[in-house]
């Protein structure tokens, strides 16, 4: 058994722990998404409650094909991909604005020509963004003080996606900003610099909420989301609607988590399945818990601050400042937005529309998610490479 784990590993390079945590997702995802999708099978799949399961299993399967691909390749090479995928993305994200395909009222989505199958670019943009915001810091670590010839090109970078993709996906665009403010910290931006990025931000939010929560509904009623993230806001914050869709939503999600209690009830046994929208992605989490218990929804927090940690430590161990920065921005990225996803399902955070990453059921998203991971593994691959070179240098000088 040991031999067999080792030869895996042989053709698995890079972080050990990492390559665990996702088998462990995509075991969580198969077994979640065959429970809560069981309504949605019967009402598209003509009860075949087994169908939406062999498809998050194709998925899965393709996902970890893209992820040992990616980690295959040397991430060096991601830094020269960068430029043209951050070109390629901004007037995908242009087009997905105006004439992109519209599901739940959001424009997010671009259905490819004959093949039919729809991806959201903003998942592409955050790939993008990450890569060359990573790219950047690396060649100017010894520019961080000048803002306008080097911090102003970076949040130029961020900036103009995210500006785009708030309009119908706001929460993708703050995770993706954060993210961004994130790795900037850590490349060293000048304090001074981040203290004004902080006041700026601040001010932007205030006044965006206080115009949100001031202009009347008749006047956000033509202004795209803006009508759903007012009301999300109210409803969760200030005055609690009981007949409202998102509390509808998480009223069941919290009924959910309150059946789970401590202890697992089993898989399939979630009762809650059957009322919770969007039970299979969006709050998927609660039905883990109901399912699993505490024990498990603990479990899977456990899980992806674990994979925070690992990505930490490709930090501390990268040689080269390019793969810090990648390693540890894509990493937070993914555990940002699982926090998030998370905190809506027990009801900490209004409806955002995010999924968990590698345990919703989806495609787009598995497919940039393994790509992310993939980019993730290559960095640990080549610092792995490395150690065992400098070893066999310095046996070979003994």
């Amino acid at each position: 058994m040991k031999e067999t784990v080792n030869k895996t590993f042989e053709y698995l390079r890079g972080d050990r722990i990492i390559w665990l945590v996702v088998i462990v997702l995509f075991v969580f995802s198969m077994l979640a998404v065959y429970s809560a999708s069981s309504s949605l099978a019967f009402k598209n799949a003509d009860g075949n409650s087994s169908h939406y399961l062999y498809k998050q299993i194709l998925s899965a399967l393709g996902g970890i094909l893209l992820m040992y691909f990616a980690h295959m390749v040397d991430y060096r090479y991601f830094s020269r991909i960068a430029q043209i995928l951050w070109i390629i993305c901004v007037p995908l994200l242009l087009y997905t604005m105006f004439w992109g395909t519209s599901i739940n009222h959001a424009s997010r989505w671009i259905r490819l020509p004959l093949i039919g199958w729809t991806f959201q670019t903003s998942d592409l943009a955050k790939l993008a963004v990450i890569m060359l915001l990573a790219r950047m810091l690396s060649k100017n670590q010894d520019k961080m003080d000048d803002f306008r010839k080097t911090v102003l090109p970076m949040l130029g970078v961020v900036l103009v996606p995210c500006m785009m993709i708030a309009k119908d996906n706001l929460s993708t665009a703050l995770i993706l900003f954060f993210t961004s403010v994130f790795i900037l910290f850590i490349g060293r931006l000048a304090i001074k610099h981040l203290a004004l990025l902080f006041a700026a931000s601040a001010v932007v939010i205030g006044l965006f909420l206080a115009v949100l929560l001031l202009t009347p509904d008749s006047l956000l009623a033509h202004m795209g989301r803006m009508p759903t993230w007012k009301k999300r806001i109210q409803t969760h914050f200030i005055n609690k609607e009981p007949n409202a869709d998102d509390d509808y939503q998480q009223r069941q999600a919290r009924t959910a988590i309150a059946r789970g209690g401590i202890l697992p009830n089993g898989p399939g046994n979630s009762m809650q399945k059957h009322f919770l929208p969007e039970a299979y992605s969006d709050f998927i989490f609660a039905i883990i818990i109901e399912e699993y218990g505490l024990i498990g929804g603990i479990f899977i927090v456990f899980i992806y601050l674990l994979l925070l940690y690992r990505c930490i430590r490709i930090v501390m161990d990268a040689p080269k400042a390019f793969g810090a920065f990648l390693a540890v921005g894509l990493g937070v990225s993914l555990v940002l937005q699982a926090m998030i996803n998370m905190a809506v399902a027990v009801g900490l955070f209004p409806v955002t529309g995010v999924t968990l990453p590698l345990v919703s059921m989806g495609g787009s998203s598995v497919v940039f998610t393994s790509i992310a991971f993939g980019i993730i593994l290559s960095v640990s691959r080549n610092i792995e490479l490395t150690q065992e070179q400098e070893t066999e240098e310095e046996l070979a000088t003994a």
